[in-house]
């Protein structure tokens, strides 16, 4: 089972709305709290609270629930350029003569803030304007004492690391899905072989559902915790004509997470549709439903749900003589673990059972936000877990390159595994070979 880090409550955030509501309001700076908790505030007032002082600083769940949901509203650079405004008004860094004894209060304050911006949202970093801000804030404290410099310039390599690794990441999938796309195939006709089987790179089920584990690890780590936002919030809730963004960040980290759920079911379909024989095909598919219940006891959920998503194609699930060969109770199990009645009720059952044992392993509008940092906090956890397994680097690039058919392809290969049952079929099954293999 892989571990995830024992810092959930670090991610566990309290809700707060960046707009004023009919609530009781206290007297910590327009602030408005509920039961405790801060339930809203003006957008003005939420930034002062990220605000260190000499005898504040804010709680890590505020800042990192702050920094995910403020993007809604305005950009990473405004904000960051607003922090700085306040923090040079207030602690007067403007002055000719520097209070060196408030500043050696504050300094360690804001530098710890700043890196907890920086290892939480790395990708925010990667304009220019951003370390501008950085550096102009360290300019002005650092007269008043010399170990800022060393803090500052540790917190730009670390940062600029970070941000190589996840460009080295990305340069990766691209060049993997460029690899793939130039070998998409449709179904030509039964060569000998179209590509190598997948039982001929690996037969072993839990070595698959490992090295499955590690792509799926790998890419998770590349996502950023902002991409959720940016992906699914395009519009400023009051204003359903203005952007969020004047410049709409990429999500293309948690796009190629999506392409790779999309490679896996289509892989799996293929990998079964192509046998010629009925009886190799229905021994692929066991081999998947052993594999789908490897990744459900590591817990690989998504791997095993885009595997059972694959088998539950229609090219694939047509093929009723090659399931009739099948002993099919080990899927029904699985089908039922993923069954989405209920908001995926049996899913997220199991996903806390895995989150359980992974952590006592050895080795409304206010709503919004809460429920936001809370479920981009789980995410962030599991995305630092750490791969238990060796990898093998063989079946991995099997994984990313092996040719996989399209959808009509996959019909084709159906049909012509299996004959068509209704005259809807037939009529297909003849367009397909007329459009892809020129036949008549």
């Amino acid at each position: 089972m892989p571990q995830t880090l024992s810092s959930i409550s670090m991610f566990t955030p309290c809700g707060f709305s960046p707009h004023l509501h009919s609530a009781k309001e206290d007297d910590q700076g327009g602030l408005i709290f509920q039961d405790g908790n801060l339930a809203s505030a003006s957008l003005d007032a939420l930034i002062q609270h990220l605000i260190p002082t000499t005898d504040y600083y804010p709680e890590k769940a505020y800042i990192f629930t702050f920094l995910l949901s403020s993007r809604l509203f305005i950009e990473p650079h405004e904000l960051l350029s607003r922090v700085c405004h306040k923090c040079i008004e207030q602690q007067r860094l403007d002055d000719p003569v520097l209070d060196k004894a408030r500043i050696r209060k504050f300094g360690p304050k804001l530098l710890q803030l700043l890196t907890e911006w920086t290892e939480t949202f790395p990708y925010d970093f990667q304009e220019e304007r951003m370390i501008g801000h950085l550096k102009d804030m360290i300019d002005r404290i650092a007269p008043c004492d010399e170990a800022y410099w060393k803090r500052m310039n540790q917190l730009l390599q670390a940062l600029n690391q970070k941000l190589a690794t996840l460009s080295h990441g990305q340069e990766g999938i691209v060049k993997i899905n460029a690899a793939v796309s130039d070998k998409l195939v449709a179904f030509k006709s039964k060569p000998p072989s179209i590509q190598r089987e997948i039982l001929t790179v690996c037969s072993d089920p839990y070595t698959l559902a490992q090295q499955l584990t590690h792509v799926e690890l790998e890419r998770l780590s590349h996502i950023g915790p902002e991409e959720f936002v940016q992906a699914f919030v395009h519009k400023d809730s009051l204003d359903s004509t203005k952007s969020c963004f004047n410049e709409q960040k990429k999500t293309s980290n948690l796009e190629a997470y999506v392409k790779w759920f999309n490679r896996l079911c289509y892989l799996v379909a293929t990998e079964i549709c192509m046998p010629a024989k009925k009886k190799q095909r229905a021994q692929v598919i066991e081999f998947f439903i052993d594999v789908a219940r490897e990744c459900f006891n590591i817990g690989n959920f998504n791997s095993l749900m885009a595997i059972i998503s694959g088998m539950n194609m229609s090219p694939v699930s047509r093929l009723k003589k090659t399931w009739s060969k099948v002993k099919t109770a080990k899927f029904f199990i699985l089908e039922h673990q993923m069954d989405p009645t209920g908001n995926f009720y049996n899913y997220r059952t199991a996903l806390r059972g895995a989150a359980h044992r992974s952590l006592t392993a050895h080795s409304n509008r206010e709503k919004k936000f809460l429920e936001l940092a809370k479920q981009v906090g789980e995410f962030i956890t599991w995305k630092q877990v750490e791969c238990p397994f060796e990898q093998d680097h063989n079946i991995i690039h099997y994984l990313h390159t092996a040719p996989i058919f399209t959808e009509d392809g996959l019909y084709l290969a159906s049909y012509e595994s299996e004959s068509p049952e209704n005259q809807i079929e037939k009529e297909r099954w003849k367009s397909l070979r007329s459009t892809i293999l020129g036949k008549t």
